[in-house]
């Protein structure tokens, strides 16, 4: 990868942290490590939020979080989320953990949410035994990604497997050795490492106003 391109990343990213005033990934370069208060002169002053404020910003910090979800995308999976039974909010952090890059990110196999959907999209994963670079692919429980064989010296994935930041949570099986993973079941949000707190039921109100 060039380095031109990781620049690029890294600079998207603490873009989307600066926007949002968090920590987004809870990495130790982040610009929020630094600073406390909103990008621009007037950062610093910042209006108590309305309602639609604070259920957009939850919206904002959700789709950001999974490499930034185009609103298109993001609205289908929170109509897939109220077509299923049970908590609307549950569900839809279900399918985002479902995504392959997700799922990819989350057993350590890249050291970025952006940068697994770059490993997926230059075909460096097999789904189930076959060949997939689609990012937004979602898995069923029992499903397992495998990285190619030329994939597994990438610096990108040896940088994630190495990364003391986080653990793989329980709902991921992963195997550093092999270079595979397979999602054990959708996780409920409690299970899920976030950094920064994460409130669905927020970006439920947002989307049935």
């Amino acid at each position: 990868m060039a380095p031109k391109t990781e620049h690029k990343r890294h600079s998207s990213k603490h873009k989307i942290d600066r926007r949002l005033g968090v920590n987004l990934w809870g990495r130790a370069k982040s610009p929020l490590n630094a600073r406390s208060y909103a990008p621009g002169q007037h950062g610093q002053r910042r209006k108590k939020p309305t309602d639609f404020g604070i259920q957009l910003m939850a919206k904002q910090k959700l789709k950001g979080y999974y490499g930034n979800i185009g609103e298109k995308q993001f609205k289908k999976y929170y109509q897939e989320a109220v077509r299923r039974q049970g908590d609307t909010g549950q569900n839809l952090i279900g399918i985002l953990e479902s995504r392959l890059d997700a799922v990819l990110y989350r057993a350590k196999l890249a050291p970025t949410v952006f940068a697994a959907r770059q490993i997926i999209n230059h075909g460096h994963v097999m789904l189930n035994g076959k060949r997939c670079n689609i990012a937004s692919v979602m898995l069923k429980a029992g499903d397992a990604l495998q990285l190619r064989d030329k994939a597994k010296q990438m610096p990108a994935i040896l940088e994630g497997i190495a990364s003391i930041e986080r653990d793989v949570p329980e709902y991921i099986e992963a195997d550093h050795d092999k270079m595979s993973a397979t999602l054990v079941r959708a996780p409920s949000l409690n299970e899920v490492p976030y950094p920064v707190q994460m409130e669905p039921n927020l970006v439920v109100e947002y989307y049935s106003r």
